[in-house]
C-alpha cells in the first residue's frame, strides 16, 4: 500500500522562525513576555492561497487547517481556497464542544456538494482546559472525550438521511437528519493518547492519528489501538503528524534545523514551557517529554528532531535529513502501519517545495507513493478527528 501524503495551512501565519506569537505569551492578549519577531507572514487569503495551490500542485492530496483562538476560522478560510483549487482537499478543523453535532453534519454535507467531495473535518476534543473555556466549554479532560464519543454517532446518525433520535449523556437529539446525506460516507480519523481517548478511537476511527513519536512509541499506540479496536470487532489504520526539513544533503537539513533555533533564547524556551506544561493533553505532555526542555539532544531518534517542541504546542517533532534519509524514515513508519503522512514545515511554502520535489519523487521510486489524480477530487472524502 501506497502512501498518503498531506500538508498544512498555517492560518494562523506563518514564517521564518518557530516563535509562536501566541503561545506563550499572557494568554496571546498582550506580548509582554515575549518580544515580537521579524519574518512573520499573515495569514491572508493570497498567501494561504499561494500555499494551497503549491500543495495541490505538488501533489498532495490535502491540507490539514488547526482550530482555535489564534486560527482564522477553518470553515470559512478552507471555504474560500477551494475556489482556488481543483482537486486539494481540506482537514477542516473544529471543536464538537461549541457546535451541533445535527449541524456538523449538515455543513459537512453541504461543503461536500459545494467542492465536489473535498471536504475533511478534523474533531478536535480539546486538551486545554483554558482554551475550552474561551469557548465557553468547561468540561473536564475525559468528559470532552466522552462528549466526542457521543458526537460522532450523533453525526453518523444525521447522515442516514432518515431521523434520527439520540438520548446521551451529552447530547438528546430527536429526529435530527441530514435531507441530503454526503455521499459517500466520510471516514474518520481521531487522534488521543489518553486512555480516555483509546475507545473513542476504537468505536469510530478509520484512521487513528498520531504526534510524531519516535517509531517503538508509535509502535505501542498502533499496538494498542489495534488491540482495542479488535475487541470492538473493527479495524484501524494510522496516520502520524510532523514537520519536515528536507534538503539536498543532510548536512544542509541539519543547518536548516539548528537556524530554526539561533532566535530562541532561553527565556523564550521557559516561557513556552511553562504554557505548554499546564496543558491537559496527554499528547503534549509526551512531546515535551521527548526533550524536556533542554536543546542537548535533540535528535531522538535518527532524523527526528525535537527542536519544534520546546517553543510550539501539538506536533514537536520534525524528520530532519536528506531527501533520501527523510524517505528511509517515513519508510519505517509506513512499515509499523502508518499511512497518512500530515507535514509541516517553517515557511509552509517554501518547505511544501522541498518536501515535494525532494521526497516524493524518492518515495515514488520505490513505489511507496503515487500522486492523486487531476481533475476532481479522487476518491472518498475524509472525516478527521484529531488535533495539530
Amino acid at each position: 500500500m501506497t502512501v498518503r501524503l498531506h500538508w498544512f495551512l498555517p492560518t494562523g501565519g506563518d514564517g521564518r522562525t518557530l516563535v509562536d506569537r501566541h503561545a506563550y505569551t499572557d494568554g496571546g492578549v498582550t506580548r509582554s513576555r515575549v518580544t515580537p519577531v521579524s519574518g512573520v507572514r499573515p495569514p491572508d487569503i493570497d498567501y494561504l492561497a499561494q500555499i494551497a495551490k503549491a500543495a495541490e500542485h505538488l501533489g498532495f492530496e490535502a491540507v490539514l487547517t488547526p482550530t482555535g483562538t489564534w486560527c482564522e476560522d477553518a470553515w470559512l478560510t478552507t471555504a474560500a481556497l477551494a475556489q482556488y483549487t481543483e482537486r486539494l482537499k481540506f482537514l477542516v478543523a473544529f471543536r464538537p464542544g461549541v457546535i451541533s453535532p445535527v449541524l456538523a453534519a449538515q455543513m459537512a454535507a453541504t461543503y461536500q456538494r459545494v467542492t465536489r467531495g473535498r471536504l475533511l473535518l478534523n474533531v478536535v476534543t480539546g486538551g486545554d482546559g483554558t482554551e475550552q473555556r474561551r469557548f465557553g466549554d468547561h468540561l473536564g479532560h475525559d468528559e470532552r472525550y466522552g462528549r466526542t464519543d457521543e458526537f460522532l454517532a450523533v453525526v453518523r446518525g444525521a447522515w442516514t438521511g432518515k431521523p434520527y433520535d439520540f438520548d446521551g449523556r451529552h447530547y438528546q437529539v430527536e429526529g435530527g437528519l441530514t435531507a441530503l446525506p454526503p455521499d459517500p460516507l466520510p471516514e474518520v480519523f481521531f487522534g488521543g493518547s489518553s486512555p480516555a481517548a483509546g475507545p473513542v478511537a476504537a468505536r469510530h476511527a478509520d484512521v487513528y492519528l498520531t504526534w510524531g513519536e519516535p517509531p517503538a512509541q508509535v509502535k505501542e499506540k498502533i499496538d494498542w489501538i489495534r488491540g482495542l479496536a479488535e475487541r470492538e470487532g473493527r479495524t484501524v489504520r494510522f496516520g502520524i503528524r510532523l514537520h519536515s526539513i528536507s534538503r539536498d544533503s543532510s548536512a544542509e537539513a541539519w543547518r536548516t534545523a539548528r537556524a530554526l533555533l539561533d532566535e530562541l533564547d532561553a527565556d523564550t524556551v521557559a516561557a513556552a514551557q511553562e504554557a505548554l506544561g499546564r496543558s491537559e493533553s496527554v499528547g503534549q505532555q509526551r512531546m515535551l517529554a521527548l526533550h524536556g526542555g533542554s536543546r542537548d539532544q535533540l535528535e531522538i531518534s535518527p532524523n527526528l528532531w525535537a527542536g519544534v517542541g520546546l517553543v510550539r504546542g501539538g506536533a514537536g517533532t520534525a524528520l530532519v535529513g536528506s531527501h533520501a534519509e527523510v524517505a528511509d524514515r517515513i519508510e519505517d513508519y509506513h512499515a509499523l502501519g502508518v499511512d497518512h503522512f500530515i507535514l509541516s514545515g517553517y515557511p509552509h511554502l517554501e518547505e511544501a517545495y522541498w518536501f515535494g520535489e525532494g521526497v516524493m519523487p524518492e518515495l515514488a521510486a520505490r513505489g511507496l507513493f503515487e500522486r492523486p489524480g487531476k481533475g476532481g477530487a479522487g476518491g472518498a472524502p475524509l472525516l478527521v478527528a484529531g488535533g495539530r
